[in-house]
């Protein structure tokens, strides 16, 4: 973790496009506060990715969740970021997550654990993406609960990076949708919303293909 006071990076959120112009006019974002996101509460953002946040936008309305896939796009700054690209970022979550173990051990609670849902269950095999992160979603809220009751600075980003999907091509390492997920916490680090061009989408298919 870092103080990144004047780090700034563009970040893409996907949503409704009735969501998107309400954002334009500078209404605030709406956080998610799910038991499965990847990087606790918060609002979500690619980085420097459109392709993916309007990619992530039609498979939610593939799912009834948004009538008009669209994306917005907003300068962020990451300010004291719990940055898990970083050995300090790691390092955190390592303490949190014996912290949590032990206080749920205490009160008998199982810890929650990393899985799919059962639609895209993959078992024990280990190339599996696990993409309901209920595991890693309570550990880094745990996190920022300890430093609340501690009174000590509250993070204002949290930023992950995440291979996934399967080789880019035979033998590779690479994988097809890696990419830098952003979880704001203070959306006052964001500093303006605007509208993305639509040449940075030319290469995905359209829907109807």
């Amino acid at each position: 973790m870092h103080s990144l006071s004047t780090f700034f990076v563009l970040g893409y959120h996907g949503c409704d496009r009735s969501i998107g112009e309400q954002l334009l006019n500078n209404n605030p974002f709406e956080p998610s506060n799910n038991t499965y996101d990847w990087l606790g509460a918060g609002v979500y953002f690619w980085e420097s990715n459109p392709e993916r946040a309007l990619l992530w936008a039609r498979n939610q309305a593939q799912r009834g969740r948004i009538h008009d896939p669209y994306v917005v796009g907003a300068v962020i700054d990451l300010g004291f970021c719990l940055d898990l690209t970083t050995s300090n970022g790691i390092r955190a979550v390592q303490v949190a997550y014996t912290g949590l173990r032990s206080r749920l051990e205490k009160t008998g609670i199982p810890l929650p654990q990393n899985r799919d849902p059962e639609s895209l269950d993959f078992g024990d095999r280990e190339d599996s993406d696990r993409v309901l992160r209920e595991l890693d979603c309570a550990v880094i809220n745990y996190l920022h609960q300890v430093r609340e009751e501690s009174q000590l600075a509250h993070f204002d980003s949290v930023r992950g990076l995440f291979p996934e999907g399967g080789s880019a091509f035979d033998g590779s390492m690479f994988m097809e949708m890696t990419h830098t997920q952003i979880c704001v916490r203070n959306q006052e680090n964001v500093h303006g919303v605007f509208r993305v061009h639509e040449r940075y989408f030319s290469r995905i298919k359209p829907e109807s293909d």
